[in-house]
């Protein structure tokens, strides 16, 4: 390979552990899910590299290292030699943990400044395709995770206590028009208040929940034990990179 002096960086935090990371360029399925249907990897020094990007055009390369989880790297170039042909530039990618999850340093080097600056956005797009096939698959059960959340309002003390141990980090926090609340006691102790105060209440989730990247929102009704809506409202649930729920902010509607 010929001399690369123009580099292009690139850092990004994921919300997931490197080890899930790590497999999305070690197994073509999932390489595919965020290159292009069809796109390959063969993840050993010397396997092949193989993009079909959406619009059809093809990129090949060859796999120069794999040190799993943390580091890959791999040529990088066009089947039809333009704007780069293929091997003429060389891609290396490094995941350290991070609280967050994962933060992903990309380093993409090139022969020439040109085709270096054509493909700044291409992969700022990428990488943010990226960060959102992981979560969906890290989070894919973040809708049960929810149901079980509201489910804790009406539970009794043991049940509320086992249920959100379960689907919630120790220090979750909690945060609505009536709680400013750190940490599972709390929480659990809130809980059991609002039943005291509001018997016969319970929450359920309305509709589906929309997530993106380990925050979803769900909307909600509160009903009483007649089945009729008191209120409603939406709740924003940010979860950790282990996929429980680290956070959640309710706002009740007008």
């Amino acid at each position: 390979m010929t001399e690369l002096p123009y580099h292009l960086n690139r850092t990004v935090v994921i919300k997931a552990k490197p080890e899930t990371v790590f497999r999305f360029f070690t197994d073509s399925a999932r390489w595919a899910s965020w290159w292009g249907a069809g796109s390959t990897i063969d993840a050993r020094p010397g396997g092949k590299v193989y993009i079909r990007h959406p619009n059809g055009i093809e990129s090949l390369g060859e796999v120069l290292e794999v040190r799993e989880p943390e580091r890959i790297a791999f040529t990088y170039g066009f089947a039809s030699g333009k704007p780069i042909p293929p091997g003429s530039s060389r891609v290396t990618i490094h995941l350290d943990p991070d609280e967050a999850g994962t933060r992903l340093h990309l380093l993409h080097e090139f022969s020439e400044a040109g085709p270096r600056d054509e493909h700044v956005q291409g992969w700022r797009f990428q990488l943010s395709l990226f960060g959102n096939v992981i979560a969906n698959e890290v989070y894919a059960d973040a809708a049960n995770a929810v149901d079980v959340w509201f489910a804790a309002w009406v539970a009794d003390e043991q049940a509320r206590q086992e249920t959100l141990a379960r689907i919630v980090t120790p220090g979750v926090r909690f945060r609505d028009r009536f709680s400013l609340l750190d940490g599972l006691a709390d929480l659990t102790a809130h809980i059991g208040a609002a039943q005291r105060f509001m018997p016969g209440i319970g929450l359920q989730r309305k509709g589906d929940v929309r997530h993106c990247q380990g925050t979803v929102l769900a909307d909600w009704i509160a009903a009483g034990s007649d089945g009729k809506e008191r209120m409603s409202g939406t709740s924003v649930f940010v979860f950790s990179p282990d996929g429980r729920i680290d956070s959640v902010t309710g706002f009740t509607n007008p």
